[in-house]
C-alpha cells in the first residue's frame, strides 16, 4: 500500500486525508483476511496549499504535484522490483499520473482501466478550472505536453487503444471532441444502462489487454453519490452498489490487472466514513474477495 494525501490537484480540501480514511475503515485488515501479505508503506511527502505558492492558473500547483508523483512512481517502481502489487490510495486523481508513470518505466507502455464520472483530459489550455485532478489521463496520454513528464518515468505512459474510460457521465467539449476521435473507449452510463455492466466491463477488459501493464484506477466519485458521499465532484446516476462490486469482481476473475489505485476519497463530505469503507470493500473485490 502506497498512500498519497494529496489536495493540490482539485479545489475542494479535505481529500488528503483520503488514505488514512481508507487505512482507517479497515484495507489492510481486509486483504490479510483474503490471504495477501500486505506491507504498508505509509504516505508519500506531499506539499499543502497553504505553503505553496500558485505559479499558473492554468495547471494549478503542477511542479509540486510533479514531485508528489516522482515519488509515487519511485514507490511503485520499487514495488514492482520486490515481486508486490501496488495498491496506491489517494489523494486526489492527479496522483494516477506518477502510478502509471512508475508502471510505465518498469515495464513499458500499457493499458488503464479508468472507472470514472470524468474523463480527466482535459490540457491546461482546454481545461475550464485548471484544475490538475482533470488533466492525469491526457497527461498520461502525452496530451498535455512535455511539461507533465517526470525525471524517472516515460510519458506517454499509456496508449489510446488501451484506455477505457468505464462510468463516465460529465465530460467537458474539448474530451468530447478528442474521445470521438481517438481510440480510446468510452463506456458511459447510457451504454452500460443499455448493455449491462458484465458486457461493459467485458469490452473494457478486452480493450485494456495487452503488453507491458493492465492498471486499474478507481475514482470514487464513478459510484452515485447516494452510495458515496464522500467526494469532491459528485455526479448524480452513477455505478450502483451491485455494479461497482460486479465489475471488480471481473476484473479480479480476468487476472489481467497488476495493480490498483483508489483516489479521490473525501471524509470532509461523507457520512460516518461510508465512502472510505466502500472504498475497502470494493478494493476487496478487485483482490479476489466474493460472496461464496
Amino acid at each position: 500500500m502506497i498512500g498519497a494525501a494529496l489536495d493540490l490537484g482539485q479545489g475542494r480540501r479535505g481529500v488528503d486525508m483520503g488514505p488514512s480514511a481508507i487505512r482507517y475503515a479497515g484495507l489492510e485488515e481486509r486483504l490479510t483476511g483474503l490471504g495477501y501479505a500486505v506491507q504498508d508503506s505509509g504516505n508519500v511527502a506531499t506539499a499543502v496549499v497553504e505553503a505553496t505558492m500558485l505559479e499558473d492558473e492554468r495547471a494549478r500547483y503542477l511542479p509540486q504535484i510533479l514531485k508528489t508523483c516522482d515519488l509515487i512512481a519511485a514507490r511503485v517502481g520499487q514495488a514492482l522490483e520486490e515481486g508486490a502489487v501496488p495498491l496506491v490510495l489517494g489523494g486526489d486523481h492527479s496522483i494516477a499520473l506518477g502510478t502509471l508513470g512508475g508502471l510505465a518505466a518498469k515495464k513499458g507502455i500499457g493499458g488503464v482501466l479508468w472507472i470514472d464520472a470524468h474523463g480527466d483530459l482535459n490540457t491546461p489550455e482546454s481545461s475550464p478550472t485548471g484544475n490538475v485532478h482533470g488533466m492525469p489521463l491526457a497527461a498520461a496520454l502525452g496530451l498535455a505536453g512535455d511539461r507533465f513528464r517526470g525525471d524517472g518515468w516515460p510519458v506517454p505512459a499509456v496508449e489510446p487503444s488501451r484506455v477505457a474510460i468505464l462510468g463516465a457521465r460529465s465530460l467537458d467539449e474539448a474530451e468530447k471532441a478528442y474521445l470521438r476521435e481517438s481510440e480510446v473507449l468510452v463506456l458511459t452510463m447510457t451504454e452500460i444502462d443499455r448493455i449491462g455492466i458484465e458486457r461493459a466491463l467485458e469490452q473494457a477488459l478486452v480493450h485494456v489487454a495487452g503488453d507491458g501493464f493492465v492498471h486499474v484506477s478507481l475514482d470514487m466519485d464513478a459510484l452515485d453519490p447516494v452510495i458515496a458521499p464522500g467526494v469532491g465532484t459528485p455526479i448524480r446516476g452513477g455505478l450502483t452498489y451491485r455494479e461497482a462490486h460486479l465489475a471488480l469482481e471481473l476484473v479480479a476473475a480476468s487476472g489481467l490487472a497488476g495493480s490498483f489505485e483508489v483516489v479521490e476519497v473525501n471524509p470532509v463530505l461523507d457520512h460516518e466514513n461510508q465512502t472510505a469503507s466502500l472504498a475497502v470493500e470494493l478494493v476487496a473485490s478487485a483482490f479476489g474477495a466474493r460472496i461464496l
